[in-house]
């Protein structure tokens, strides 16, 4: 086997493990909100223990990373595409932290009956997930146009984490909160869990675009500068 196609098979592995890592934490996601929005504690203590895995995933898409980077000897656009998943599994374990955070801030709402604001939080769920799966498909296929899309839907995100801030002001404006105030706190922790996955997708997307363009957002910053 030529020293090209063997990078160019351990590359194909390296993305299906992250495309793995992706669904750990989509899944994740979607779970920590479940449990929330079913007061299920069962579920949340699955969704913290799971982390530990989706650590573990990390560490070993690392490993292959920096084996590749040492033994490979990549040119420039394979450099890129080694260095870009480094970069992009740190906010994948990110997200999944976030999830458990959720997951353990779901304990707080056992036995409550829920409040309206928390109708937005399936909405914000829904887009996080939906984000990360294709920011992690972009990565895997190059593709600019899906990640530059992707970066767009977190006006969508951030539209949904506004109304719950605006309705938290209204609610404790209205001093009609009372034991609600407490639940509506919890429901923003929440909903900025949400708004910081979605960052962390743009932050993934932005790789991409350093993946195909070889300049990333950053860059283009400083130069404004």
């Amino acid at each position: 086997m030529t020293t090209r196609s063997n990078f160019d098979r351990q590359l194909e592995a390296l993305h299906l493990d992250l495309v793995q890592m992706g669904g750990m934490v989509q899944k994740a996601i979607e779970e920590g909100i479940r449990a929330l929005m079913e007061r299920d504690g069962d579920l949340a203590d699955r969704v913290v223990a799971g982390d530990k895995a989706i650590d573990d995933m990390e560490q070993q898409i690392e490993r292959t990373c920096l084996r590749l980077l040492m033994h490979q000897q990549p040119v420039a656009r394979d450099f890129r595409s080694v260095f870009a998943a480094l970069k992009m599994i740190t906010d994948l374990e990110r997200i999944a932290d976030q999830a458990a955070d959720i997951a353990n801030l779901s304990h707080r709402f056992t036995g409550q009956k829920l409040i309206g604001m928390v109708g937005h939080v399936p909405a914000m769920e829904r887009v996080a997930r939906e984000m990360v799966e294709s920011s992690i498909s972009a990565f895997v296929r190059q593709d600019l146009a899906a990640a530059q899309d992707t970066i767009r839907r977190d006006d969508e995100m951030d539209a949904l984490f506004g109304r719950v801030k605006d309705e938290l002001i209204e609610l404790l404006r209205s001093g009609a909160a009372g034991e609600a105030a407490d639940q509506a706190i919890d429901v923003l922790m929440v909903a900025k869990y949400m708004e910081r996955i979605g960052d962390h997708a743009v932050n993934v997307c932005e790789w991409v675009e350093y993946l195909v363009t070889g300049v990333h957002q950053s860059e283009e910053l400083n130069e404004e500068r």
